[in-house]
């Protein structure tokens, strides 16, 4: 098990910055769930270390300029544009 202690402002803190509203007695109950999931990650570093025989190398082609849709032609099926731009819904 971790070497920490999961506590319950430990899991309030974390429900904060999730901007998850618990319930009374939910923190308490979520703390052996983080303690389990803590766990876990303990798991990770038993795996052993692979050694790499190849080193990695940058696969991506280079830019190419090439002729693309116009103006007109981009937005010829958009539901609605408006001033040359695509208009989509007011998102607050």
């Amino acid at each position: 098990m971790s070497e920490q202690r999961v506590e319950t402002d430990d899991v309030e803190h974390v429900a904060g910055l999730a901007r998850v509203d618990l319930d009374e007695g939910d923190a308490e109950r979520f703390v052996d769930q983080f303690a389990d999931i803590l766990e876990a990650f303990d798991a990770l570093e038993d795996v052993p270390d692979v050694d790499r025989d190849v080193e990695l190398t940058n696969v991506m082609r280079p830019d190419e300029e090439r002729a693309s849709l116009s103006q007109d032609d981009a937005l010829a099926n958009a539901p609605d544009s408006e001033d040359g731009y695509f208009k989509g819904p007011n998102v607050s």
